[in-house]
C-alpha cells in the first residue's frame, strides 16, 4: 500500500515554498499548523492537487481545509489512500 510520508509532504510542499528554508517539515513541527509554519492556502492548495495527481487519491475539499497541521495532512491522505487500497 502506497503511503504519504513526512519527507515526501516536505518535498512536495517545498517546491510551492516562497522561501528556500529546507526545514520546512521534521518531526518537531508535525503539529505546528501551517500558518506558522509560513506556508499559505494557495501553497496549500497546490501541495493537495499535487499530492490527488500523483498518488491517485481525492481528497475532500472540506477536510483539506480542517487539515491545519502536517500530521493532519499526513493522516488525511493516508486514511485516503488506505480506503482506495481496500
Amino acid at each position: 500500500m502506497a503511503q504519504l510520508t513526512l519527507r515526501d509532504l516536505g518535498e512536495i510542499m517545498l517546491e510551492f515554498h516562497d522561501s528556500e528554508s529546507p526545514g520546512l517539515l521534521d518531526t518537531r513541527n508535525l503539529d505546528v499548523v501551517f500558518e506558522d509554519l509560513d506556508c499559505d492556502s494557495l501553497m496549500l492548495l497546490q501541495t493537495t492537487g499535487r499530492i490527488q495527481r500523483e498518488y491517485g487519491v481525492e481528497l475532500d475539499r472540506e477536510r483539506i481545509a480542517a487539515a491545519d497541521t502536517p500530521r493532519a495532512l499526513l493522516d488525511l491522505v493516508n486514511s485516503a489512500l488506505a480506503e482506495v487500497a481496500a
